[in-house]
């Protein structure tokens, strides 16, 4: 008997050996995100900094092993890097086997099925199917908005109610920073209304912003929720109504004045205060609608916070000839710019507005960074301002040097897919292995520049997570593959990233997950009364909030997903989305400075060097958004350092090339 014991004894020895194979070198089960989605970045055997795999390594985060995969470890040599160099691909948009290989279905499997699912073709009667969904997801929830939360500024969609300012509790900025008590989900929605062509209602809507929404409230709000989900809207809604081609059917208002642009004047010179009294030209974070910045004001802002404003501010001030909105949010994107690390190039994400020192230093793609680095990009897109560009290039070089982690191409090559991590901006070190949802943006941004390749991959990531929990995490630790924050508040930024990869590559993948994205928020989020945040990703419990964007961008995006005729792709326009996913036609008349004929000794300088009078808010001078416009002067040409088929169509939108 003994020698049975000691064969049995060897047996279980053996197979807990192959058990601990399989967990520490990736051998075994795939420690992916998702049964059927599985992702194992760089777990099937763990590599040294330097070179090939170590074949006797601890597991993760291990005394004795190594310390994970290799976004753990720095991109290179610090400041002496090499740049990355941007792969160039045939074909844009399709994934080699190399890559769908590894994503869907773990390192060098080639096809399988996965890859037959999503690069199939996707019916038009099954496109058409989702379209009418997406539609009917915003109706639902806007419809609901105004049965039961008009004219407050949100929905409270289980409990079929509005939700307003917390009056009871000022320090709730959750809530105040966004809430103003303007009836923000309506004014928020105007141009999604138009662009999904429903005339009537948007008539409708705008006449009863133009009769019942004021500004002049007592309401602390965030400069930046103000800027882009109510200033953005109102413009994309008056240039909607005064577009003299009305691509997305009859949207003019019968005896419109020009109200909206009048409204969004208002509230910009009530946001005004905040960039007085600033030693450093960086905005205070918050204002007061009624009385200017609170006594008790925080001296601390995001860098996207303050360095957000430059699209909203600069359409305003160029549709009313007056410098003043532009001025203050370039000076302050130009301030931040000012304070970036000499060694790295790389912005922190908080920052003392009186002092220009660093309190949060870490740098990433996520919040309090995110729409600093898009704004640089379309603020360029939009006013063809060189020094703009020349912000975002080096940004970007930035960001590729110290943020990206994983092999140089997406497609081939050793190591881990990109990612980007965030860093300590002035060293470059890593200072922690979460990301955050917002991020999912990036892909997006990636696409407007022309790293497509980067792009895909990148988006690969985000998606997978959606895959193994049909949402986003609010935050997700990719090294121990789990979500750090719970929730996710119907965010659209990975939707916009498939739409915008979608567009730039017709891969029938984006539709697939378009669909996916689509059926979750359908199966987890709808409740009695519109779609409900999710409060845990994992239990799929729910919070009684619905907020904006929602309606602004994610159905929106989805819509457009589909909708393949939309006067969005076939007009002819060229059309710019904000970071609230409001819509801005790309054309001439933004790229002049109206105010360029005054000059006096104080003020700003045009682009030759000559100072330029900023009028007083008062002196309101409208420029009808559809007159026709002059060429560009030919001292304003000049060679693109980023070289992209992508930018270059950009330029020749407006007859710069």
């Amino acid at each position: 008997m003994q020698w049975r014991a000691l064969v049995l004894g060897l047996v279980l020895l053996r197979l807990g050996l192959h058990g601990v194979l399989w967990l520490v070198f990736g051998l075994g089960p795939s420690m992916g995100f998702y049964q059927r989605f599985p992702l194992s970045f760089g777990f099937q055997r763990l590599r040294s900094p330097d070179g090939p795999a170590s074949p006797a390594s601890g597991p993760v985060g291990r005394p004795g092993g190594l310390s994970g995969p290799s976004w753990l470890q720095p991109p290179g040599t610090g400041a002496t890097q090499s740049p990355r160099k941007v792969p160039q691909r045939s074909e844009p948009g399709v994934c080699g086997p190399a890559h769908w290989g590894y994503v869907l279905g773990g390192r060098d499997r080639g096809p399988d099925e996965y890859e037959k699912r999503y690069s199939g073709a996707f019916p038009p009667q099954l496109r058409a199917q989702m379209r009418d969904l997406a539609r009917g997801m915003f109706v639902f929830g806007y419809d609901n908005y105004m049965a039961h939360a008009f004219p407050q500024d949100e929905l409270n969609p289980i409990h079929c109610r509005g939700r307003g300012p917390d009056r009871g509790d000022p320090s709730n900025l959750n809530i105040n920073d966004v809430l103003g008590n303007y009836s923000l989900t309506l004014v928020d929605a105007l141009d999604t209304l138009a662009v999904m062509g429903n005339s009537s209602e948007f008539q409708k809507a705008v006449k009863l912003v133009i009769n019942t929404v004021s500004f002049d409230k007592d309401s602390t709000v965030q400069v930046f929720e103000a800027t882009i989900r109510v200033l953005g809207s109102l413009l994309s809604a008056h240039r909607i109504i005064t577009d003299s081609k009305q691509p997305f059917g009859d949207m003019t208002i019968k005896d419109y004045d020009n109200e909206l642009l009048y409204m969004a004047h208002d509230l910009a010179v009530r946001l005004l205060p905040a960039f007085e009294n600033t030693k450093t030209g960086i905005p205070y974070p918050r204002v007061n609608l009624k009385t200017g910045v609170p006594p008790d004001t925080n001296n601390e802002t995001c860098t996207a916070g303050a360095g957000s404003l430059l699209v909203e501010f600069g359409i305003l001030s160029r549709l009313l000839g007056d410098s003043t909105f532009e001025w203050v949010a370039r000076r302050a994107v130009k301030a931040l710019w000012n304070l970036r690390s000499n060694d790295t190039g790389l912005l922190g994400n908080v920052v003392n507005i009186q002092t220009g020192h660093w309190v949060g230093k870490q740098s990433g793609l996520g919040a309090g960074l995110d729409s600093f680095y898009e704004y640089l990009l379309k603020s360029y897109i939009l006013f063809g301002e060189k020094e703009d560009l020349e912000m975002f290039n080096a940004a970007y070089q930035s960001i590729q040097n110290y943020l990206r982690r994983g092999r140089e191409a997406c497609n081939e090559g050793e190591g881990d897919p990109p990612l980007y991590v965030n860093v300590n901006m002035f060293s470059g070190q890593l200072m922690n292995t979460w990301i955050d949802s917002l991020q999912a943006f990036f892909p997006g941004l990636q696409v407007l520049i022309g790293d497509v390749e980067d792009a895909i991959c990148l988006h690969a990531f985000y998606y997978a997570i959606w895959k193994r929990y049909g949402a986003l995490p609010e935050r997700y630790n990719w090294q121990l593959q789990a979500p750090d924050v719970l929730f996710y508040p119907l965010r659209p930024e990975l939707v916009e990233s498939t739409y915008l990869l979608y567009q730039a590559t017709k891969n029938p993948f984006y539709l697939h997950v378009g669909m996916d994205i689509l059926q979750s928020l359908e199966k987890y989020t709808k409740v009695k009364c519109g779609y409900a945040t999710l409060h845990h990703v994992i239990d799929k419990s729910t919070e009684d909030r619905m907020e904006s964007f929602f309606l602004s961008e994610t159905c929106k995006y989805l819509y457009l997903l589909f909708d393949e005729d939309n006067p969005v792709h076939k007009s002819g326009t060229r059309y710019m989305f904000t970071t609230e996913g409001h819509i801005v036609s790309v054309d001439e008349h933004l790229r002049e400075l109206p105010w360029k004929e005054f000059f006096s000794e104080e003020g700003g300088q045009d682009q030759g060097g000559k100072s330029v009078h900023r009028p007083k808010p008062h002196e309101l001078k409208v420029i009808n958004s559809s007159s026709n416009c002059n060429r560009v002067p030919d001292e304003r040409r000049y060679s693109l350092p980023l070289k992209s088929i992508y930018m270059r169509q950009i330029d020749q939108m407006v007859g710069l090339i």
